[in-house]
């Protein structure tokens, strides 16, 4: 400006934390605007993921939702629809398209400002409301849905193991490059038997791999599976407390923010 304004007086006096450098930048850049468009995307991409592999969890009777958030089907009475959930994947597409959309309108502009900037205004209000509303509904979803232990187990299949079975010769020794092949091996002799993998004899996987032992039936225990993986990140119960405490700390913090 001509009129010698202290724009740093100004800017703290306004709460602000400083000036721009640019006069030109400062009417033009919405830099801010698609950030948060990009991490709001973000955010319902990964919101719409855990809503899918919840809906999957639902369909197989892994999990019961709570009526609040699920509706009978119109024809078949034994149906419980996930409809919160997706609705919740459905937003991700929606959110992608406003980031997308507003990118759009900026790649194709001069600096300084132009009315087109308006069109910020609209898809950056909507996402707020969006996330906003998406964050309670997901929350509302998962303090009132219930597991179903006895469909989780019976989700489980012996293939899952057969990376198990590669890491139980691993331990003998054998290093995992040829334990691979080893245990595709077995998945394909247990496929072209017909059977599930964890009913081959020992005689069979030994004429596979001589290095198999008795003990090698051990493999097929999940819970052991899960607990053998206790690094930091693993399926270890242990673990996987440590993941749910780190989890509660940083919301925490966010909280007291």
């Amino acid at each position: 400006n001509a009129f010698g304004v202290d724009r740093e007086f100004l800017a703290k006096e306004l709460g602000f934390e400083g000036v721009t450098s640019n006069s030109l930048d400062s009417v033009c850049d919405r830099d801010f605007v698609a950030e948060f468009l990009m991490w709001h995307s973000l955010f319902l991409v990964h919101l719409s993921q855990m809503a899918e592999d919840l809906i999957i969890n639902n369909m197989l009777k892994c999990v019961d939702m709570a009526d609040a958030y699920a509706t009978g089907s119109s024809l078949m009475p034994q149906k419980k629809n996930p409809d919160a959930l997706e609705l919740l994947r459905g937003k991700a597409g929606v959110a992608i398209g406003r980031s997308v959309g507003l990118m759009a309108t900026l790649k194709g502009l001069p600096r300084a400002y132009n009315k087109d900037l308006q069109e910020d205004k609209v898809p950056l209000f909507d996402a707020v409301d969006t996330v906003k509303d998406c964050l309670a509904i997901a929350t509302g979803v998962i303090v009132t849905m219930k597991p179903n232990p006895k469909m989780l187990l019976k989700a489980l299949c012996p293939e899952m193991l057969a990376t198990d079975l590669a890491d139980y010769l691993v331990r003998k020794g054998v290093p995992f490059r040829e334990t691979h092949h080893i245990s595709g091996a077995c998945v394909r002799l247990a496929e072209e038997k017909e059977i599930s993998i964890d009913t081959l004899t020992l005689q069979q996987l030994q004429e596979i791999d001589s290095r198999f032992e008795e003990d090698v039936l051990k493999v097929w225990n999940y819970e052991e599976s899960v607990e053998r993986k206790s690094s930091i990140g693993g399926t270890a119960k242990a673990r996987v407390l440590e993941q749910i405490d780190q989890c509660v700390a940083f919301a925490q913090k966010l909280n007291d923010a």
